[in-house]
Protein backbone atom coordinates (compact mmCIF):
# COMPACT_ATOMS: atom_id res chain seq x y z
CA UNK A 1 0.00 0.00 0.00
CA UNK A 2 2.84 2.44 1.11
CA UNK A 3 3.82 1.57 -2.76
CA UNK A 4 0.63 2.87 -4.28
CA UNK A 5 0.74 5.64 -2.00
CA UNK A 6 4.53 6.21 -3.60
CA UNK A 7 3.35 5.79 -7.02
CA UNK A 8 0.37 8.30 -7.09
CA UNK A 9 2.26 10.70 -4.94
CA UNK A 10 4.72 10.60 -7.54
CA UNK A 11 2.55 10.85 -10.02
CA UNK A 12 1.12 13.60 -9.04
CA UNK A 13 4.26 15.40 -8.61
CA UNK A 14 5.33 14.96 -12.37
CA UNK A 15 1.86 16.20 -13.10
CA UNK A 16 2.17 19.08 -10.72
CA UNK A 17 5.74 19.91 -12.07
CA UNK A 18 5.02 19.46 -15.72
CA UNK A 19 1.70 22.10 -15.77
CA UNK A 20 3.57 24.61 -14.18
CA UNK A 21 6.99 24.27 -17.03
CA UNK A 22 3.72 23.86 -19.64
CA UNK A 23 2.48 26.87 -18.34
CA UNK A 24 6.10 28.74 -18.08
CA UNK A 25 6.89 27.58 -20.93
CA UNK A 26 4.41 26.04 -23.29
CA UNK A 27 3.91 22.08 -24.03
CA UNK A 28 6.58 22.22 -26.89
CA UNK A 29 9.15 24.38 -25.12
CA UNK A 30 9.52 21.44 -22.21
CA UNK A 31 11.38 17.78 -22.54
CA UNK A 32 10.82 14.82 -20.62
CA UNK A 33 13.67 15.52 -19.44
CA UNK A 34 13.36 18.86 -17.58
CA UNK A 35 10.47 17.35 -16.56
CA UNK A 36 12.38 15.08 -14.61
CA UNK A 37 15.36 17.06 -13.63
CA UNK A 38 12.41 19.28 -12.23
CA UNK A 39 10.96 16.70 -10.47
CA UNK A 40 14.04 14.92 -9.59
CA UNK A 41 14.52 11.94 -10.99
CA UNK A 42 15.57 10.95 -15.14
CA UNK A 43 13.81 11.69 -17.70
CA UNK A 44 13.18 8.25 -18.58
CA UNK A 45 12.18 7.53 -15.14
CA UNK A 46 8.85 9.12 -15.99
CA UNK A 47 8.26 6.25 -18.73
CA UNK A 48 7.31 3.95 -15.01
CA UNK A 49 4.70 6.42 -14.99
CA UNK A 50 3.37 7.91 -17.69
CA UNK A 51 3.77 7.05 -21.48
CA UNK A 52 5.60 10.10 -22.59
CA UNK A 53 4.87 13.97 -22.38
CA UNK A 54 1.52 13.83 -24.70
CA UNK A 55 0.28 11.37 -22.24
CA UNK A 56 1.33 13.69 -19.30
CA UNK A 57 -0.46 16.58 -20.68
CA UNK A 58 -3.62 14.30 -21.05
CA UNK A 59 -3.94 13.58 -17.20
CA UNK A 60 -3.17 16.64 -16.22
CA UNK A 61 -5.86 18.34 -18.36
CA UNK A 62 -8.17 15.59 -17.67
CA UNK A 63 -7.28 15.41 -13.62
CA UNK A 64 -8.43 19.44 -13.88
CA UNK A 65 -11.94 18.86 -15.11
CA UNK A 66 -12.39 15.75 -12.78
CA UNK A 67 -11.64 17.71 -10.02
CA UNK A 68 -13.17 20.76 -10.88
CA UNK A 69 -16.39 18.47 -11.64
CA UNK A 70 -16.62 16.19 -8.58
CA UNK A 71 -15.93 18.99 -6.25
CA UNK A 72 -18.69 20.85 -7.84
CA UNK A 73 -21.32 18.25 -7.72
CA UNK A 74 -20.05 17.82 -4.16
CA UNK A 75 -20.85 21.12 -3.24
CA UNK A 76 -23.93 21.52 -4.97
CA UNK A 77 -25.20 18.30 -3.05
CA UNK A 78 -23.87 20.10 0.27
CA UNK A 79 -26.31 23.18 -0.52
CA UNK A 80 -29.52 23.38 1.47
CA UNK A 81 -31.03 25.44 -1.70
CA UNK A 82 -30.04 27.11 -5.07
CA UNK A 83 -29.29 30.29 -4.54
CA UNK A 84 -26.34 28.64 -1.95
CA UNK A 85 -25.55 26.15 -4.29
CA UNK A 86 -24.55 28.56 -7.11
CA UNK A 87 -22.59 30.98 -4.49
CA UNK A 88 -20.54 27.19 -4.05
CA UNK A 89 -19.89 26.86 -7.23
CA UNK A 90 -19.02 30.77 -7.68
CA UNK A 91 -16.57 30.17 -4.47
CA UNK A 92 -15.01 26.74 -5.25
CA UNK A 93 -14.46 27.91 -9.11
CA UNK A 94 -12.40 30.97 -7.65
CA UNK A 95 -10.43 29.58 -5.33
CA UNK A 96 -9.16 26.60 -8.05
CA UNK A 97 -8.79 29.88 -10.47
CA UNK A 98 -6.91 31.85 -7.78
CA UNK A 99 -5.09 28.52 -6.69
CA UNK A 100 -4.11 27.51 -9.43
CA UNK A 101 -2.71 29.78 -12.20
CA UNK A 102 -0.45 27.63 -14.31
CA UNK A 103 -3.41 24.81 -14.24
CA UNK A 104 -6.16 27.15 -15.85
CA UNK A 105 -2.95 28.37 -18.60
CA UNK A 106 -2.37 24.77 -19.77
CA UNK A 107 -6.23 23.72 -19.93
CA UNK A 108 -6.53 27.33 -21.91
CA UNK A 109 -3.39 26.85 -24.05
CA UNK A 110 -2.52 23.40 -24.61
CA UNK A 111 -5.94 21.60 -25.45
CA UNK A 112 -4.67 21.79 -29.14
CA UNK A 113 -1.99 19.67 -28.15
CA UNK A 114 -3.69 16.65 -26.97
CA UNK A 115 -4.39 13.69 -29.24
CA UNK A 116 -8.34 13.29 -30.39
CA UNK A 117 -9.14 10.62 -27.23
CA UNK A 118 -8.05 12.91 -24.93
CA UNK A 119 -9.26 16.03 -26.23
CA UNK A 120 -12.63 13.92 -26.08
CA UNK A 121 -12.78 12.75 -22.25
CA UNK A 122 -11.77 16.10 -21.31
CA UNK A 123 -14.25 17.97 -23.57
CA UNK A 124 -17.05 15.41 -21.55
CA UNK A 125 -16.06 16.20 -18.35
CA UNK A 126 -16.19 20.09 -19.32
CA UNK A 127 -19.62 19.97 -20.58
CA UNK A 128 -20.84 17.51 -17.34
CA UNK A 129 -19.14 20.67 -15.32
CA UNK A 130 -21.34 23.07 -16.99
CA UNK A 131 -24.07 21.43 -17.13
CA UNK A 132 -24.07 21.31 -13.03
CA UNK A 133 -23.90 25.25 -13.26
CA UNK A 134 -26.74 25.15 -15.59
CA UNK A 135 -29.03 23.00 -13.73
CA UNK A 136 -28.22 24.79 -10.36
CA UNK A 137 -28.80 28.15 -12.25
CA UNK A 138 -32.19 26.98 -13.83
CA UNK A 139 -33.74 26.24 -10.28
CA UNK A 140 -32.93 29.74 -9.65
CA UNK A 141 -34.09 31.44 -13.09
CA UNK A 142 -36.86 29.34 -14.40
CA UNK A 143 -37.80 32.43 -16.75
CA UNK A 144 -34.58 31.66 -18.75
CA UNK A 145 -33.69 29.31 -21.35
CA UNK A 146 -30.74 26.33 -20.49
CA UNK A 147 -29.20 27.81 -23.84
CA UNK A 148 -28.83 31.59 -22.34
CA UNK A 149 -28.08 30.09 -19.17
CA UNK A 150 -24.83 27.75 -20.83
CA UNK A 151 -23.99 31.20 -22.58
CA UNK A 152 -23.65 33.07 -19.40
CA UNK A 153 -21.95 30.37 -17.15
CA UNK A 154 -19.44 29.97 -20.23
CA UNK A 155 -19.06 33.86 -20.48
CA UNK A 156 -18.35 33.64 -16.24
CA UNK A 157 -15.57 31.10 -16.62
CA UNK A 158 -14.07 33.25 -19.16
CA UNK A 159 -14.08 36.00 -16.63
CA UNK A 160 -13.04 33.40 -13.62
CA UNK A 161 -10.35 31.73 -15.45
CA UNK A 162 -8.53 35.37 -16.61
CA UNK A 163 -7.27 35.18 -13.10
CA UNK A 164 -3.67 34.30 -14.53
CA UNK A 165 -3.45 37.20 -16.46
CA UNK A 166 -5.92 39.52 -14.69
CA UNK A 167 -4.97 39.16 -11.32
CA UNK A 168 -3.47 42.44 -9.83
CA UNK A 169 -4.92 43.00 -6.62
CA UNK A 170 -4.48 40.90 -3.03
CA UNK A 171 -6.20 37.80 -3.40
CA UNK A 172 -8.68 38.72 -1.48
CA UNK A 173 -9.83 41.52 -3.39
CA UNK A 174 -9.72 39.71 -6.74
CA UNK A 175 -11.49 36.83 -4.96
CA UNK A 176 -14.21 39.30 -3.43
CA UNK A 177 -14.26 41.18 -6.97
CA UNK A 178 -14.52 37.94 -8.61
CA UNK A 179 -17.58 36.50 -6.48
CA UNK A 180 -19.43 40.22 -7.19
CA UNK A 181 -19.10 40.02 -10.84
CA UNK A 182 -19.96 36.66 -10.80
CA UNK A 183 -22.78 36.71 -8.82
CA UNK A 184 -24.08 39.67 -11.14
CA UNK A 185 -23.45 38.00 -14.63
CA UNK A 186 -25.46 34.68 -13.37
CA UNK A 187 -28.27 36.18 -11.28
CA UNK A 188 -29.15 39.04 -13.54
Amino acid sequence: MATDQGTSTRREQILDTAATLFAERGFHGVSVHDIGAACGISGPALYKHFAGKDDILTHALTAISERLLAEGRARVAAAPAPHQALDALIGWHIDFALGNPSLIVIQEREWSNLDSAGRKRVRSLQLDYIDVWVDTICQIRDDLDPSEVRAAVQATFGLLNSTPHSARISESAMRDRLTLMARSALRA
